[in-house]
């Protein structure tokens, strides 16, 4: 990333404190993880990006997900859509006449996908390696 999109980030963060600015640079990174999923070099729906959100953190962080995610003041995945709005109405990122905040609002349970799924997986994938 360059000197002016850090300087955008700062001046967002200047006005709007809820989320830190690697939250930031984490959404940003998952788009552009999720064009690559989704094999769209442009414009995704509020519902791919929080596909690609949720495997890149889990990707990533592991079991520290909702600790990461706290400390950046990510509650829900609404906090990721007021994130992609407020780089929208910085010009980041750009949006369409469908794009709105609703679309991120309940999208999956934070505690649900970064805990419970994640540890029954993990459960999985253990007994797995001791079964082969």
């Amino acid at each position: 990333m360059n000197e002016e999109f850090y300087s955008v980030i700062e001046n967002i963060y200047n006005k709007d404190i809820r989320y830190k600015e690697d939250a930031y640079l984490f959404v940003m990174e998952a788009l552009s993880y999720s064009q690559k999923k989704f094999k769209r070099p442009r414009h995704l729906t509020g519902n791919e990006l929080l596909e690609g959100i949720r495997e890149l953190l889990l990707s990533k962080f592991g079991p520290m997900t909702l600790t990461v995610l706290r400390y950046w003041g990510i509650r829900s995945t609404e906090d990721f859509g007021h994130i992609v709005f407020n780089l929208v109405s910085n010009k980041v990122l750009s949006k369409t006449e469908e794009d709105n905040i609703e679309t991120f609002r309940d999208a999956y349970d934070f505690e649900e996908v970064f805990d419970r799924d994640y540890r029954e997986q993990l459960a999985k994938k253990i007994s797995r390696m001791r079964s082969g």
